[in-house]
């Protein structure tokens, strides 16, 4: 186990609020462990971001900046190979895409 240390914060009333309901239907122990896995996820996400960042740079600087017209393509290619698992072919029905990547 590691090492615990106090920590005293100011959080937005909203996220404090979910943070409480998330205790009170099991989902975290505390309060404090919910906390503590939102800034694990945080440091996990800002890792992966940083790695994209260097592989894409890497790639750069091997073949060249990526254009708009190539990220156009990409998309479209992998929107054509997009499985609908809900809804109707082209209905979003939550204001995202309807697809979920599946190739």
């Amino acid at each position: 186990m590691s090492v615990k240390e106090r920590l005293s914060a100011s959080v937005d009333a909203d996220l404090v609020a979910v943070a409480q309901e998330a205790v009170a239907q099991g989902q975290a122990e505390s309060v404090s462990a919910w906390v503590n896995e939102a800034l694990r996820l945080k440091v996990a996400h800002d890792r992966r971001l940083r790695a994209l960042d260097e592989f894409v740079a890497s790639f750069e600087a091997e073949h060249g900046e990526i254009t708009e017209a190539e990220m156009r393509e990409a998309t479209r290619r992998a929107r054509g190979r997009a499985v609908v698992v809900r809804g109707a072919p082209g209905q979003p029905d939550d204001g995202g895409p309807a697809e979920c990547g599946a190739a």
